[in-house]
């Protein structure tokens, strides 16, 4: 009995898998405005009804979608900078984590930002957006506690940490969209030079 449980919940999620992979298709496609259930049913080889099975929305598929890209975020930020005892090199080594995970995958940057031809995070109950930024807080809470191990007050670690995510974010989303080009700048130097200075400034402070 106990056998086929296990088959019947390993099925479960390959087609849930499935549904999630045509659905990312679909939305890059046509956006979460443009996209139906019965598009995503299409692109995954089900019918509606058997998507409804699994999700009662495509917003609660996009949700889902976004849940497991942040998870790989945590999982990627978890894993750096295990080795590293000092603040300074944990911040850094955290930092280049995340930026990173979206420099290196564009495409969970437009699904994390709601890039996608215009998607936005409308339908997501408040329960789950929620939940969902705090996913995205989570990997950012390691810079906020390099910065307070540095020397920062808790005010200031987060005022640091929002500052250095939004100039991040910025930097993204200039060379996802090939706009760095104009400047013949690299975006990843240009982070790096960002937390190099971050940190000079928070030892300036603190003599």
């Amino acid at each position: 009995m106990q056998a086929k449980t296990e088959r019947q919940q390993a099925m479960t999620d390959v087609r849930r898998a499935l549904v999630l992979d045509a659905a990312r298709a679909v939305f890059e496609k046509l956006g979460i405005e443009g996209a139906s259930i019965r598009e995503i049913a299409r692109a995954a080889g089900y019918t509606p009804g058997a998507i409804y099975f699994y999700y009662d929305s495509k917003e609660a598929i996009y949700g889902a979608l976004l849940a497991e890209s942040l998870e790989r975020l945590n999982d990627k930020v978890a894993q750096a900078g295990t080795g590293a005892l000092d603040p300074a090199a944990q911040l850094e080594a955290k930092a280049s984590a995340w930026f990173d995970f979206y420099a290196d995958n564009p495409r969970e940057l437009d699904l994390g930002f709601y890039l996608v031809q215009g998607m936005r995070p409308r339908g997501l109950n408040a329960t789950l957006n929620e939940q969902l930024n705090s996913r995205l807080h989570d990997a950012l809470q390691p810079c906020e506690a390099a910065l307070q191990a540095l020397g920062l007050t808790g005010e200031a670690a987060l005022r640091e940490t929002t500052a250095l995510f939004a100039h991040g974010v910025g930097l993204l989303l200039l060379k996802h969209t090939g706009r760095i080009r104009m400047f013949g700048q690299d975006a990843t130097l240009l982070f790096d030079a960002y937390v190099i200075g971050l940190l000079e400034r928070v030892r300036q402070r603190l003599i």
